[in-house]
């Protein structure tokens, strides 16, 4: 299980607020996590539909490599 996951920022430029690690959700499938934990990304942006579509596409992407 894979918490502190950020996006759909560029990379960089993801707040941290209290995680001591954070990654964006690809990053954490090529590493090898089953199980992404998901909050942060979704319920504090502007439209947070659109963040979580986001987010399930990069998994997506990342499931296909």
């Amino acid at each position: 299980m894979t918490p502190g996951i950020r996006g759909p920022q560029p990379p960089g430029t993801a707040r941290i607020d209290d995680q001591a690690r954070t990654m964006r959700a690809a990053d954490a499938m090529a590493a090898g996590s089953t199980y992404l934990v998901v909050g942060r990304p979704v319920v504090a942006a502007s439209d947070p539909r659109a963040a979580a579509i986001e987010i399930a596409a990069e998994i997506t992407g990342a499931r296909r490599t």
